[in-house]
């Protein structure tokens, strides 16, 4: 086969890389990193050899992606990493059928946090001079700039790649277009553009495969006004907010003036689910409007409204261990602030993972205790799957990593942590959002399983030809030059 991406087979289909979504700096990969690819490179190679056929063919098999994660187990080990692991045999690097039973799966994914960067929108005309965000390495990129200062590069991520990466390249069904932090003006996908992206992919065969946020800052103005339109014209499936953020860099509590008049607002309005990005700071400035400790406040005040905390309120600076009740960011915040509230494991707060699992992959014991935490405080039906792809690119190989992955023995007996079963998978991957995302009876029965999405994806899987590439900022320069359309 003749592959248009990547032939040489350069690029691991696990992307153990220092991508961010744009909302944190990108943090530098640990030797422990390096260790792994190392490995999974080396393992590529031989073992492409020995089965006969060429790297590229290696890597997109599933053996290619067995041979990554086990890859990741060695070094993880080699670096005193026990409290989590990716559960696979060994010779499922070789054993075709074998990495298929483990890295393959039917669950149903509905994927409640994914983005989309118009190519060609607005903002791109309100860049600082010089301004070349998402701009790819020339190894990752479709086409190079016409010339300086050019953005068609931006092209790559376009409409036809967005499809391919989501419902192509990885076993999503459904997904939530959200929206990321900045005024209405220079959003890099309005409101108007996530609408008619989901019509194109609705016209699909009908198939309703995509959902929206509508974008609301209660601390900027206008935006408590817009949430009318918002619920009425564009259907939206929950309002997503980002307490941290505000026109003059300062944040709010959801149980401020501002924020209990967006709570009360929407439920008004009949929109149940309020999206927070809570965790992942923007900075110091404002940092404490970033934490969780507002959530099981509102929780307790509303108990109608769904609270949804993307990111599940954590940071990349410090590991994720065993509750701390004395911690006042990261998922300790969370938890003390529910338990603070009264509100029990299965209530109304939904932690959601996008870029959080694709952080926890380069650390299993913090993966371990992050989830353990999040399933027993939070409730094993209320984690929600998200990947902030296409940040990350394809979110295949996040949704792989999460097949195989468990918490050890030992800190499932020690700290009350549950096993990760087929069973839980199943509800993190996509039931637990149907509880709150209502998604019609014949989507579920019928369109999924026969619109053109799913007729596309059986042909092209014959002759699958993912990138392996992530488009987020790798580099701190990379994330300040996303940023300079917010100034």
């Amino acid at each position: 086969m003749t592959f248009q991406h990547d032939p040489d087979g350069t690029r691991l289909p696990i992307k153990l890389d220092t991508t961010s979504n744009g909302e944190f700096v990108p943090v530098p990969l640990e030797p422990m990193h390096h260790h792994a690819n190392h490995l999974a490179q080396e393992a590529a190679g031989a073992n492409a050899k020995r089965l006969g056929i060429d790297r590229r063919s290696f890597l997109v098999s599933a053996c290619g992606v067995a041979s990554s994660l086990i890859g990741m187990n060695q070094a993880y080990a080699a670096a005193g990493k026990s409290g989590g692991f990716f559960e696979l045999d060994k010779t499922a690097a070789l054993d075709l059928q074998l990495a298929r039973s483990s890295v393959d799966g039917s669950e149903f994914i509905f994927d409640v946090q994914g983005h989309f960067v118009n190519p060609t929108g607005a903002w791109t005309k309100r860049l600082s001079p010089g301004a070349r965000p998402l701009r790819m390495p020339k190894t990752q990129s479709c086409g190079p700039a016409k010339g300086p200062g050019e953005l068609d590069y931006l092209n790559c991520i376009g409409q036809d790649e967005f499809i391919k990466d989501v419902f192509l390249d990885s076993d999503t069904d459904l997904m939530v277009l959200s929206f990321v932090p900045s005024t209405r003006q220079n959003e890099p996908l309005t409101i108007e553009e996530a609408a008619a992206t989901s019509r194109i992919v609705e016209k699909l065969d009908g198939t309703h495969r995509l959902y929206i946020h509508g974008r609301v800052n209660p601390n900027s103005p206008g935006d408590l006004e817009s949430m009318d339109e918002l619920a009425s014209r564009y259907k939206i499936s929950a309002f997503k907010t980002y307490t941290q953020w505000g026109p003059d860099g300062v944040g709010f509590y959801l149980d401020d003036d501002v924020g209990i008049a967006f709570i009360e607002k929407a439920q008004k309005l009949g929109v149940r689910n309020i999206a927070i990005h809570k965790g992942l700071a923007f900075g110091q400035k404002s940092y404490e409007h970033s934490t969780c400790v507002d959530i099981g406040r509102v929780a307790k005040r509303f108990p109608r409204m769904n609270f949804l905390i993307y990111h599940s309120g954590f940071v990349t600076e410090k590991a994720e261990g065993p509750y701390d009740e004395k911690r006042t960011d990261g998922i300790d915040a969370l938890v003390t602030s529910l338990i603070k509230n009264g509100i029990k494991p299965g209530s109304n707060v939904y932690p959601e993972l996008g870029s959080t699992w694709r952080f926890l992959m380069r650390d299993p014991d913090s993966a371990a205790h992050a989830l353990g935490k999040l399933f027993k405080y939070c409730g094993p039906d209320n984690v929600l799957w998200g990947t902030d792809s296409i940040w990350y690119g394809s979110p295949q190989d996040q949704i792989q990593a999460f097949r195989t992955f468990q918490i050890s023995a030992a800190l499932r007996e020690k700290y009350g942590y549950p096993q990760i079963t087929p069973e839980l998978r199943a509800k993190v991957f996509g039931l637990n959002a149907l509880k709150i995302y209502p998604v019609p009876a014949d989507v579920l029965s019928k369109h999924l399983k026969g619109d053109k999405v799913a007729r596309d994806r059986g042909e092209y899987r014959e002759r699958p030809d993912p990138t392996f590439a992530t488009y987020g900022p790798k580099t701190r320069r990379q994330f300040l030059n996303l940023k300079t359309w917010e100034a």
